[in-house]
Protein backbone atom coordinates (compact mmCIF):
# COMPACT_ATOMS: atom_id res chain seq x y z
CA UNK A 1 0.00 0.00 0.00
CA UNK A 2 0.95 3.63 -0.40
CA UNK A 3 0.16 6.10 2.37
CA UNK A 4 0.25 9.90 2.33
CA UNK A 5 -0.09 12.91 4.55
CA UNK A 6 -2.01 15.57 2.64
CA UNK A 7 -4.16 18.67 2.65
CA UNK A 8 -6.51 19.90 -0.05
CA UNK A 9 -7.47 23.37 1.16
CA UNK A 10 -5.36 26.18 2.60
CA UNK A 11 -4.72 25.97 6.33
CA UNK A 12 -6.34 22.53 6.60
CA UNK A 13 -4.92 20.28 9.28
CA UNK A 14 -2.82 17.51 7.66
CA UNK A 15 -4.80 14.35 6.97
CA UNK A 16 -3.96 10.64 6.68
CA UNK A 17 -4.64 9.10 3.28
CA UNK A 18 -4.30 5.97 1.18
CA UNK A 19 -3.21 6.39 -2.44
CA UNK A 20 -5.46 4.36 -4.70
CA UNK A 21 -4.88 4.78 -8.43
CA UNK A 22 -5.27 8.53 -9.07
CA UNK A 23 -7.17 9.22 -5.87
CA UNK A 24 -6.35 9.84 -2.22
CA UNK A 25 -8.73 8.02 0.12
CA UNK A 26 -9.10 9.75 3.47
CA UNK A 27 -8.56 7.17 6.22
CA UNK A 28 -10.71 8.75 8.92
CA UNK A 29 -13.61 9.75 6.65
CA UNK A 30 -13.68 6.35 4.95
CA UNK A 31 -13.69 4.62 8.35
CA UNK A 32 -16.73 6.71 9.31
CA UNK A 33 -18.41 5.86 6.00
CA UNK A 34 -17.84 2.11 6.50
CA UNK A 35 -19.27 2.35 10.01
CA UNK A 36 -22.36 4.23 8.83
CA UNK A 37 -23.04 2.15 5.73
CA UNK A 38 -21.68 -1.31 6.61
CA UNK A 39 -22.35 -1.13 10.35
CA UNK A 40 -18.69 -2.00 10.97
CA UNK A 41 -16.92 0.08 13.60
CA UNK A 42 -13.64 -1.85 13.35
CA UNK A 43 -11.77 0.92 11.56
CA UNK A 44 -12.81 3.84 13.78
CA UNK A 45 -9.88 3.06 16.06
CA UNK A 46 -7.26 3.69 13.36
CA UNK A 47 -5.16 6.67 14.50
CA UNK A 48 -5.55 10.00 12.76
CA UNK A 49 -1.96 10.30 11.46
CA UNK A 50 0.66 8.03 9.92
CA UNK A 51 3.01 8.75 12.81
CA UNK A 52 0.46 7.68 15.41
CA UNK A 53 -0.46 4.59 13.41
CA UNK A 54 3.21 3.57 13.26
CA UNK A 55 3.25 3.26 17.05
CA UNK A 56 1.36 -0.04 16.86
CA UNK A 57 1.98 -0.74 13.22
CA UNK A 58 1.26 -4.48 13.02
CA UNK A 59 -2.30 -4.01 14.24
CA UNK A 60 -2.92 -0.72 12.45
CA UNK A 61 -1.53 -1.90 9.11
CA UNK A 62 -3.86 -4.89 9.27
CA UNK A 63 -6.81 -2.57 9.91
CA UNK A 64 -5.74 -0.27 7.07
CA UNK A 65 -5.66 -3.20 4.66
CA UNK A 66 -9.12 -4.20 5.87
CA UNK A 67 -10.41 -0.65 5.41
CA UNK A 68 -9.04 -0.55 1.88
CA UNK A 69 -10.97 -3.72 1.08
CA UNK A 70 -14.15 -2.50 2.76
CA UNK A 71 -14.60 0.62 0.63
CA UNK A 72 -15.90 0.40 -2.95
CA UNK A 73 -13.56 0.16 -5.93
CA UNK A 74 -15.08 3.08 -7.85
CA UNK A 75 -17.06 6.33 -7.54
CA UNK A 76 -15.40 7.16 -4.24
CA UNK A 77 -15.72 10.91 -4.75
CA UNK A 78 -19.51 10.55 -4.57
CA UNK A 79 -19.33 8.98 -1.10
CA UNK A 80 -19.35 11.28 1.92
CA UNK A 81 -18.76 11.22 5.65
CA UNK A 82 -19.75 14.20 7.80
CA UNK A 83 -20.57 16.08 4.60
CA UNK A 84 -17.08 15.63 3.12
CA UNK A 85 -16.02 13.28 0.29
CA UNK A 86 -14.06 10.25 1.45
CA UNK A 87 -11.68 10.61 -1.52
CA UNK A 88 -10.27 13.32 -3.75
CA UNK A 89 -8.17 13.28 -6.90
CA UNK A 90 -4.46 13.21 -6.13
CA UNK A 91 -4.07 16.23 -8.41
CA UNK A 92 -6.25 18.20 -5.96
CA UNK A 93 -4.15 17.30 -2.93
CA UNK A 94 -1.06 18.96 -1.52
CA UNK A 95 1.31 16.21 -0.40
CA UNK A 96 3.37 16.72 2.73
CA UNK A 97 6.24 14.46 3.78
CA UNK A 98 4.69 11.10 4.76
CA UNK A 99 5.66 11.85 8.38
CA UNK A 100 5.81 15.66 8.61
CA UNK A 101 7.01 15.72 12.23
CA UNK A 102 9.50 12.91 12.93
CA UNK A 103 11.28 12.83 16.26
CA UNK A 104 14.61 12.20 14.53
CA UNK A 105 16.13 11.94 11.07
CA UNK A 106 19.40 10.07 10.63
CA UNK A 107 21.11 10.15 7.26
CA UNK A 108 23.63 7.42 6.54
CA UNK A 109 26.55 7.32 4.09
CA UNK A 110 25.99 3.87 2.58
CA UNK A 111 26.58 4.04 -1.20
CA UNK A 112 30.22 3.20 -1.91
CA UNK A 113 30.55 5.01 -5.25
CA UNK A 114 29.42 8.32 -3.78
CA UNK A 115 31.65 7.98 -0.72
CA UNK A 116 34.69 7.25 -2.88
CA UNK A 117 33.98 10.21 -5.13
CA UNK A 118 33.35 12.61 -2.24
CA UNK A 119 36.51 11.58 -0.41
CA UNK A 120 38.58 11.81 -3.59
CA UNK A 121 37.47 15.43 -4.03
CA UNK A 122 38.89 16.12 -0.56
CA UNK A 123 42.16 14.35 -1.46
CA UNK A 124 41.38 11.33 0.70
CA UNK A 125 41.42 7.58 0.11
CA UNK A 126 38.62 5.30 1.31
CA UNK A 127 38.87 4.65 5.03
CA UNK A 128 38.84 0.88 5.71
CA UNK A 129 36.51 1.35 8.67
CA UNK A 130 33.78 2.63 6.34
CA UNK A 131 33.24 -0.97 5.22
CA UNK A 132 32.88 -2.09 8.85
CA UNK A 133 30.66 0.61 10.34
CA UNK A 134 27.57 2.21 8.78
CA UNK A 135 27.94 5.85 9.76
CA UNK A 136 25.34 8.61 9.93
CA UNK A 137 24.74 12.16 11.05
CA UNK A 138 21.64 13.74 12.53
CA UNK A 139 19.87 16.15 10.22
CA UNK A 140 17.13 18.66 10.99
CA UNK A 141 13.67 17.07 11.45
CA UNK A 142 11.91 20.46 11.44
CA UNK A 143 12.78 21.71 7.94
CA UNK A 144 10.98 19.14 5.81
CA UNK A 145 9.27 19.64 2.44
CA UNK A 146 6.84 17.46 0.50
CA UNK A 147 6.31 16.77 -3.18
CA UNK A 148 5.43 19.91 -5.11
CA UNK A 149 6.47 22.35 -2.38
CA UNK A 150 8.78 25.25 -3.15
CA UNK A 151 12.15 25.12 -1.39
CA UNK A 152 13.66 28.50 -0.46
CA UNK A 153 17.19 29.14 -1.71
CA UNK A 154 19.33 29.28 1.45
CA UNK A 155 21.27 32.41 2.32
CA UNK A 156 25.05 32.28 2.52
CA UNK A 157 25.64 29.82 -0.31
CA UNK A 158 26.49 29.94 -4.00
CA UNK A 159 26.78 26.16 -4.40
CA UNK A 160 23.33 24.63 -3.85
CA UNK A 161 23.09 20.92 -4.65
CA UNK A 162 20.55 18.08 -4.55
CA UNK A 163 21.20 14.58 -3.25
CA UNK A 164 19.33 11.61 -4.69
CA UNK A 165 18.53 9.20 -1.85
CA UNK A 166 15.87 6.91 -0.53
CA UNK A 167 14.78 6.41 3.05
CA UNK A 168 12.88 4.11 5.35
CA UNK A 169 10.29 5.06 7.93
CA UNK A 170 10.47 3.27 11.27
CA UNK A 171 7.54 1.20 12.55
CA UNK A 172 6.86 0.39 16.21
CA UNK A 173 10.23 1.61 17.49
CA UNK A 174 12.76 -0.16 19.66
CA UNK A 175 16.21 -0.25 21.17
CA UNK A 176 19.26 -2.46 20.48
CA UNK A 177 17.60 -4.07 17.45
CA UNK A 178 19.62 -6.80 15.78
CA UNK A 179 19.83 -6.68 12.00
CA UNK A 180 18.28 -10.14 11.80
CA UNK A 181 15.11 -8.71 13.37
CA UNK A 182 15.19 -5.28 11.75
CA UNK A 183 13.03 -5.90 8.68
CA UNK A 184 9.90 -5.73 10.82
CA UNK A 185 10.92 -2.21 11.84
CA UNK A 186 10.58 -0.96 8.25
CA UNK A 187 7.09 0.44 7.74
CA UNK A 188 7.85 1.72 4.27
CA UNK A 189 10.13 3.44 1.80
CA UNK A 190 10.12 6.98 0.46
CA UNK A 191 12.28 9.26 -1.70
CA UNK A 192 14.66 11.71 -0.03
CA UNK A 193 16.34 14.82 -1.38
CA UNK A 194 19.04 15.91 1.06
CA UNK A 195 19.56 19.49 -0.14
CA UNK A 196 23.15 20.62 0.42
CA UNK A 197 25.02 23.93 0.44
CA UNK A 198 28.43 22.71 -0.66
CA UNK A 199 30.45 25.82 0.18
CA UNK A 200 29.06 25.90 3.71
CA UNK A 201 29.59 22.16 4.02
CA UNK A 202 33.17 22.43 2.77
CA UNK A 203 34.03 25.02 5.44
CA UNK A 204 32.72 22.96 8.33
CA UNK A 205 33.97 19.56 7.15
CA UNK A 206 37.54 20.81 7.57
CA UNK A 207 36.90 20.86 11.31
CA UNK A 208 36.09 17.11 11.37
CA UNK A 209 32.72 17.28 13.12
CA UNK A 210 30.58 16.43 10.10
CA UNK A 211 27.99 18.41 8.12
CA UNK A 212 25.77 20.92 9.92
CA UNK A 213 24.75 24.26 8.38
CA UNK A 214 25.54 22.89 4.97
CA UNK A 215 22.66 20.45 5.37
CA UNK A 216 20.06 21.50 7.90
CA UNK A 217 18.03 24.09 5.94
CA UNK A 218 15.91 21.66 3.89
CA UNK A 219 15.13 18.01 3.24
CA UNK A 220 12.38 16.76 0.96
CA UNK A 221 10.54 13.46 1.51
CA UNK A 222 7.78 11.80 -0.47
CA UNK A 223 5.58 11.49 -2.25
CA UNK A 224 4.34 8.39 -0.39
CA UNK A 225 5.27 5.84 2.23
CA UNK A 226 5.38 2.63 0.18
CA UNK A 227 5.02 -0.54 2.23
CA UNK A 228 7.53 -3.36 1.69
CA UNK A 229 4.92 -5.75 0.25
CA UNK A 230 4.63 -3.42 -2.76
CA UNK A 231 8.29 -4.08 -3.63
CA UNK A 232 8.48 -7.87 -3.25
CA UNK A 233 9.22 -8.44 -6.93
CA UNK A 234 12.07 -5.89 -6.90
CA UNK A 235 14.32 -8.03 -4.67
CA UNK A 236 17.06 -10.25 -6.07
CA UNK A 237 19.99 -11.80 -4.16
CA UNK A 238 19.05 -9.84 -1.04
CA UNK A 239 19.27 -6.55 -2.95
CA UNK A 240 16.48 -4.14 -3.79
CA UNK A 241 16.70 -3.25 -7.49
CA UNK A 242 15.04 0.10 -8.22
CA UNK A 243 16.24 2.65 -10.73
CA UNK A 244 16.90 6.09 -9.21
CA UNK A 245 17.07 9.21 -11.40
CA UNK A 246 17.25 12.97 -11.06
CA UNK A 247 16.20 15.47 -13.71
CA UNK A 248 16.91 19.20 -13.38
CA UNK A 249 14.63 21.31 -15.58
CA UNK A 250 13.78 18.18 -17.56
CA UNK A 251 17.39 17.15 -18.20
CA UNK A 252 18.60 13.79 -16.87
CA UNK A 253 21.48 14.46 -14.47
CA UNK A 254 21.73 11.35 -12.28
CA UNK A 255 21.01 7.69 -12.95
CA UNK A 256 21.66 5.09 -10.23
CA UNK A 257 20.14 2.04 -8.59
CA UNK A 258 19.25 1.03 -5.06
CA UNK A 259 21.16 -2.24 -5.57
CA UNK A 260 24.44 -0.34 -5.15
CA UNK A 261 23.73 0.15 -1.45
CA UNK A 262 26.69 -1.32 0.48
CA UNK A 263 25.23 -1.23 4.00
CA UNK A 264 21.68 -2.61 4.18
CA UNK A 265 18.89 -0.85 6.02
CA UNK A 266 18.73 -3.63 8.67
CA UNK A 267 22.44 -3.00 9.31
CA UNK A 268 21.74 0.72 9.60
CA UNK A 269 18.86 0.05 12.02
CA UNK A 270 21.10 -2.09 14.19
CA UNK A 271 23.68 0.70 14.35
CA UNK A 272 21.15 3.50 14.87
CA UNK A 273 19.28 1.69 17.66
CA UNK A 274 22.36 0.75 19.67
CA UNK A 275 21.82 2.10 23.21
CA UNK A 276 18.91 4.33 22.13
CA UNK A 277 15.26 4.05 21.19
CA UNK A 278 14.24 4.51 17.59
CA UNK A 279 10.82 6.13 17.54
CA UNK A 280 7.84 5.37 15.31
CA UNK A 281 8.01 7.68 12.30
CA UNK A 282 11.76 8.27 12.45
CA UNK A 283 13.48 8.56 9.08
CA UNK A 284 16.66 6.72 8.17
CA UNK A 285 18.25 7.91 4.91
CA UNK A 286 20.48 5.84 2.64
CA UNK A 287 22.96 8.52 1.72
CA UNK A 288 23.51 9.61 -1.86
CA UNK A 289 23.46 7.06 -4.67
CA UNK A 290 26.43 7.07 -7.03
CA UNK A 291 26.13 9.99 -9.54
CA UNK A 292 23.37 11.37 -7.30
CA UNK A 293 24.57 14.95 -6.87
CA UNK A 294 26.30 17.81 -8.67
CA UNK A 295 29.26 17.58 -6.27
CA UNK A 296 30.12 14.15 -7.60
CA UNK A 297 29.36 14.86 -11.27
CA UNK A 298 30.96 18.35 -11.08
CA UNK A 299 29.12 21.60 -11.89
CA UNK A 300 31.03 22.15 -15.12
CA UNK A 301 29.51 18.90 -16.45
CA UNK A 302 25.94 19.49 -15.27
CA UNK A 303 25.24 23.12 -16.10
CA UNK A 304 26.33 24.54 -12.78
CA UNK A 305 25.00 24.56 -9.23
CA UNK A 306 21.27 24.87 -8.62
CA UNK A 307 19.71 28.31 -8.85
CA UNK A 308 16.36 29.93 -8.18
CA UNK A 309 13.71 28.69 -10.58
CA UNK A 310 15.25 25.25 -11.07
CA UNK A 311 12.85 22.30 -10.90
CA UNK A 312 14.50 19.21 -9.39
CA UNK A 313 12.70 15.93 -10.02
CA UNK A 314 13.78 12.75 -8.24
CA UNK A 315 12.21 9.46 -9.30
CA UNK A 316 12.56 5.93 -7.96
CA UNK A 317 10.65 3.22 -9.77
CA UNK A 318 7.72 1.77 -7.80
CA UNK A 319 8.10 4.49 -5.17
CA UNK A 320 7.17 7.61 -7.11
CA UNK A 321 8.29 11.11 -8.05
CA UNK A 322 9.48 13.83 -5.69
CA UNK A 323 9.74 17.25 -7.34
CA UNK A 324 10.51 20.66 -5.89
CA UNK A 325 11.25 24.08 -7.32
CA UNK A 326 13.90 26.37 -5.85
CA UNK A 327 12.56 29.85 -5.06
Amino acid sequence: MKFVTYTNIDDEKPRFGIKRDDEIVDVIRSAIWVNENNKDATFLTIPTTIKLALGNWDINFSKLKGLNQAIPDSDLSSLEANGKPIAIKESEASLLPPVPNPDTFRDFYAFEQHVKAARKLRGMEMHPDWYKIPIFYFSNPTTLYGHGENVPYPIGTKELDFELEFAIIIANGGKDIKKENADKMIAGYTILNDWSARDLQREEMQLNLGPAKGKDFANSFGPYMVTPDELTDAWDNNKLHLRMTCHVNGKLISDGNTNDLYHSFPTMIERASMNVDLRPGDYIGSGTVGTGCILELRPESTGGWLKKGDAVRLEIEHIGVLENTIV
